[in-house]
């Protein structure tokens, strides 16, 4: 699949995205926004799944990735400025948007905002509120006390199956958690920590799917669904067989859904 990368100049920081499949910015266009700790490459399973004649356009948060560090915290408001400025210079208008996690808040921040950058938007693994200012807190202390490595077995545990979480598939999503920056990690933990977006989000009118994993134990079924259903005729779906990354998991199941959405949509 062709590709380009982009180092986009935004403020304080250095944002890095890469656009997959068709360069022309007239083509429909998918935006995908990663989890916490992760990078654009969460998405690398489910690119082959998808139709020809997209536009995928990917990137990765600041301190993530190729992305610059900058001191933390971040506001999510900040994060939701870095996305605009990325779909800017990428000349993104019209796209569906599917943000997992802490990059679902994202994609309702910006929906809210620009509604010309998000024509849909789907929902992975996310709610409009995640955990409580403690615990993210408590995140953030032991971060900068013991380092990344030293819970990220947990994170594991949280994010897939038993059985994945058990194999030997597990090790590259456990590095690129400990390759992240302590700055951006938590930078984004602040950001998620001060974020309630059911306000906002019950306002939106746009076509919206909500996906979940059957066993997350980061974002339950039921917290995303409860953000979905403020948004009214949203849709609402779940992945057997996956924990909080079911793209990794299942990623032939996830893009099917993906794929029935944009058709459901007149995306594609």
């Amino acid at each position: 699949m062709t590709y380009t990368v982009h180092y986009i100049e935004h403020g304080d920081t250095t944002l890095f995205a890469r656009v997959d499949g068709v360069q022309d910015a007239d083509a429909p266009t998918v935006v995908f926004a990663n989890s916490l700790g992760t990078n654009l490459h969460l998405w690398d399973a489910v690119l082959p799944f998808l139709p020809e004649g997209l536009r995928i356009v990917r990137m990765d948060k600041r301190g993530h990735g190729k992305s610059t560090a900058t001191p933390a915290p971040y506001s999510m408001g900040k994060l939701v400025k870095d996305t605009e400025a990325v779909c800017d210079a990428l000349n993104v208008r019209d796209a569906m948007f599917v943000g997992l996690s802490i990059g679902g808040m994202i994609g309702q921040g910006l929906a809210v905002k620009r509604f010309d950058i998000v024509r849909t938007l789907v929902l992975s693994n996310t709610a409009a509120r995640i955990g409580t200012p403690k615990l993210w807190q408590d995140r953030i202390d032991a971060v900068r006390a013991h380092g990344i490595e030293s819970f990220v077995d947990g994170i594991m545990r949280k994010w897939f199956t038993r059985d994945f979480a058990k194999s030997d598939a597990v090790k590259p999503w456990r590095d690129m958690v400990c390759a992240t920056t302590v700055e951006g990690y938590c930078g984004c933990c602040a950001a998620v920590s001060g974020t309630d977006f059911y306000t906002p989000t019950s306002g939106l009118r746009i076509p919206t799917l909500g996906i979940a994993g059957s066993d997350d134990g980061s974002t339950p079924a039921d917290l995303v669904r409860e953000t979905v259903d403020v948004v009214p005729g949203s849709q609402f779906h779940i992945i057997r067989k996956s924990g909080h990354l079911p793209c990794v998991e299942q990623p032939h199941a996830y893009t099917e859904r993906l794929i029935q959405f944009m058709k459901d949509t007149g995306h594609i």
